[in-house]
């Protein structure tokens, strides 16, 4: 297998662990780069990070949010909002290894040839992040914060899983053998946050259609496969939120037909 292959694949493992490791680190032994979990961070020990959907659910709850909280969900926003786009899904968020596996797994024990009745929207995901702010308002409690796997797992590695371990079993079992990428690419409402804010990023993979073959290995691997309705028909920039630029794409892609590139809105129809 080649390097170009699984370049951005290495890279977004090489992210995710390594973040892991800063938050145990910075939590067990003082390091200041990160402290905290994914929930609401200090990074250098001077910038706050917060998880704009979990500042949601507290709001929702009549809590009143603390200023840096709300200035850590301002930073998140404006850096997936401008350049990283649904990164954070297929970048930092650690439940996506799980999710990956499973995904690789599925493909070489071909379930996807097993014919299934079992079919979910990928709007789910948006009608959880309001469920999750209606349960919130009546609970008291920030709902999904209480059950994220992300949570959980992010948590697990640095304090030590306990039951919700489950969950992440449940999940991983639910994308092999029920639905395709169900978790990430259906329910997760966090997902839909950040497909609401990377919307209109600049930084985007882009479809070159005089260098494709149509071999369709890319449709093969992506997690929101939606997203590439231009292959094979004209080449332009992958403009839907739901694109988490985790780059496997690109990876397979032998042609050179799919690449990161910045879009530029100067250009007609968007950048395409």
């Amino acid at each position: 297998m080649r390097w170009s292959n699984v370049k951005y694949l290495v890279l977004r493992r090489i992210t995710q662990i390594g973040l892991l490791v800063l938050y145990f680190m910075g939590n067990w032994y003082g390091w200041k780069v990160l402290q905290g979990d994914l929930s609401t961070s200090l990074l250098f020990g001077k910038v706050p990070l917060s998880d704009p959907y979990a500042v949601l659910q507290i709001l929702s709850t009549g809590v009143v949010v603390g200023a840096n909280a709300l200035i850590g969900a301002v930073v998140i926003v404006l850096f997936y909002g401008i350049i990283g786009g649904r990164a954070f899904c297929s970048w930092v968020c650690p439940v996506n290894m799980v999710t990956d596996l499973a995904a690789w797994l599925r493909r070489k024990m071909m379930i996807d040839r097993i014919e299934r009745k079992i079919w979910v929207s990928r709007n789910v995901r948006y009608y959880m992040i309001v469920l999750g702010l209606i349960v919130s308002a009546v609970s008291g409690l920030a709902a999904f914060e209480v059950i994220s796997p992300i949570t959980i797992l992010n948590r697990g590695v640095i304090f030590g899983f306990g039951a919700g371990a489950g969950l992440l079993v449940a999940i991983f079992l639910f994308d092999l053998f029920v639905v395709k990428n169900g978790w990430c690419g259906h329910i997760c409402p966090l997902g839909g946050v950040h497909s609401v804010i990377g919307k209109y990023s600049l930084f985007r993979v882009k479809h070159n259609s005089d260098n494709c073959t149509l071999c369709m290995k890319c449709k093969e691997v992506c997690p929101e496969v939606q997203v590439l309705g231009m292959i094979g028909k004209r080449s332009e920039f992958v403009t839907g939120g739901e694109c988490s630029n985790c780059g496997r794409c690109v990876d397979v892609c032998d042609d050179d037909a799919l690449g990161f590139h910045i879009r530029n809105y100067l250009q007609h129809k968007g950048g395409n």
